[in-house]
């Protein structure tokens, strides 16, 4: 395991964080209630602070003076490593809640392992965010289930935003050689041995919401290796544009 592979690693985790966190935080002032507008800021706060502590570790690590805003500012849309569900669009709110719960329904096992990590940074981190996934798969399940097994049209919504998202989920599960030597490390967790607990959550919440999923097949991919979608150098547009224009500033 090499420092490059560790600083790959954090990264990779604080622009899923990140890329998320930002998406949660389009509803502000958009949402269908102030109660969940209220709702959404704090899940997307919660993201925002998982990627400042790893963004944060990641620039340590790299050693080359780069801290959480540089690494979140000045970064192109071909250096990003986030999986390319959680640079989806918001849609509708079925969308919404759908991308979030396929991330979170991830996350929170993924962070459960890490607390394991033989990087005690980094397990320290992990067991603050997996309680916080732990929640945003409750909340974004109990909307998924509302529309669902809701009216027709929201459940017609909901099932739309299922088959449109379900191919963006295979690649949560992917292992490369920079996983492989933190996994043989004890410091990163395995992608694939998340992904039966990801299917039960994901199974009983889909039932609950009367919507099916669809076939397993081909999947979309590309994130980790900085292949990514319009839509993201859209969103990095308006996130950087302060700090770009006015570099070095401060609060």
């Amino acid at each position: 395991m090499s420092a490059t592979q560790l600083f790959d690693y954090l990264v990779r985790l604080a622009d899923n964080a990140l890329v998320l966190g930002h998406r949660v935080s389009e509803w502000i002032g958009r949402a269908p209630l102030l109660e969940e507008e209220l709702a959404l800021g704090n899940l997307g706060l919660d993201l925002i602070g998982q990627a400042r502590m790893l963004y944060a570790y990641a620039g340590e690590v790299e050693g080359n003076g780069r801290d959480e805003d540089h690494l979140a500012y000045f970064r192109d849309q071909g250096d990003w490593r986030n999986v390319l569900l959680v640079e989806r669009p918001n849609g509708d709110f079925a969308a919404t809640m759908l991308r979030h719960l396929f991330f979170a329904a991830y996350a929170a096992p993924l962070y459960a392992a890490l607390t394991k990590s033989t990087d005690s940074r980094l397990a320290d981190i992990a067991a603050k965010a997996v309680k916080e996934m732990t929640y945003h798969i409750r909340h974004a399940g109990e909307w998924v289930v509302r529309l669902g097994d809701g009216t027709p049209e929201s459940h017609e919504r909901a099932q739309a935003a299922l088959d449109d998202l379900w191919t963006y989920t295979g690649e949560l599960f992917e292992r490369d050689a920079v996983e492989d030597a933190l996994i043989a490390a004890g410091v990163a967790a395995d992608p694939r041995a998340l992904k039966q607990e990801w299917d039960a959550t994901i199974a009983e919440i889909l039932e609950r919401a009367t919507l099916q999923s669809p076939a397993n097949g081909w999947m979309q991919s590309g994130g980790r290796r900085g292949i990514h979608s319009e839509e993201l150098s859209h969103m990095l547009a308006v996130m950087q544009s302060l700090p770009r224009a006015m570099p070095g500033a401060v609060w």
